[in-house]
């Protein structure tokens, strides 16, 4: 994670789109291609993103590193987490992790302590102060929610599916860290009933769900064999309104 804060002439070295005039009948003919153009928006909302965390983190004392780390230490508990799964989970370097750490430890809002599944090993823990902090740090990208209010229920859905495919291609690429996403969990069995509502089951649950309710983050998650893995993504995408090749 680049910590590097933001100022207002960041957004003008986003790449420019292709100028419209010129001597085309139609200029939009010679424009960016639609991929452009979501690239450029991911980037304005990564600015956005970035911009944020920066504010809320300086009114906290800590920086966007350390927030992160507070926030995905909320759900470990006593377990805690070791310094390299920090590290991976944040995509940023052990060094990187090791003093944003190293911080938050002399701020008296994490703790080293031996880890219960290992004793030879090191977790990573909230204090009491840290919990209350983590809270707070958890809701950096609760500015956001108004924007997402902006999409009908049905495009909060394709935006929701079209995230998924991203963050999966990037997962296999090795360019983000594993997401515990749903279509990758060996509990999910894609379009198993005819209801278009919810089509998918989830076995952990024994349930059925929608699209609409697909996580990204699941706690419960647990990594399906590469096999299933790929069988259930073929068949996830084997029924969208839009379906594409693996």
């Amino acid at each position: 994670m680049d910590n590097s804060q933001p100022d207002r002439d960041t957004e003008s070295t986003l790449p420019a789109e292709s100028p419209i005039t010129g001597a085309s009948a139609n200029p939009f003919d010679a424009s960016s291609a639609v991929e452009q153009h979501i690239l450029i928006g991911l980037e304005k909302i990564g600015l956005a993103l970035k911009s944020q965390s920066w504010q809320d983190a300086g009114q906290q004392g800590l920086t966007p590193t350390q927030g992160q780390i507070l926030a995905l230490l909320i759900d470990q508990g006593e377990s805690g987490m070791r310094l390299s799964e920090v590290a991976k989970n944040l995509a940023v370097t052990a060094a990187t992790a090791s003093d944003a750490v190293t911080s938050l430890v002399e701020k008296s809002l994490v703790q080293k302590t031996r880890s219960p599944q290992d004793g030879r090993a090191i977790a990573i823990t909230l204090t009491t102060q840290g919990q209350k902090v983590a809270a707070q740090t958890a809701s950096w990208s609760d500015f956001l929610l108004n924007t997402v209010d902006e999409l009908s229920a049905a495009e909060q859905v394709i935006f929701l599916r079209g995230l998924i495919k991203m963050i999966r291609k990037l997962q296999a690429q090795g360019q983000v860290s594993v997401a515990k996403m749903c279509v990758t969990c060996q509990f999910f069995q894609p379009n198993r009933y005819s209801d278009a509502e919810r089509p998918h089951h989830c076995a952990l649950v024994n349930a059925p769900f929608g699209d609409r309710h697909l996580r990204l983050n699941c706690a419960e998650h647990l990594a399906a064999d590469s096999e299933l893995a790929k069988q259930n993504w073929k068949r996830y995408l084997s029924q969208s309104s839009h379906p594409q090749p693996d």
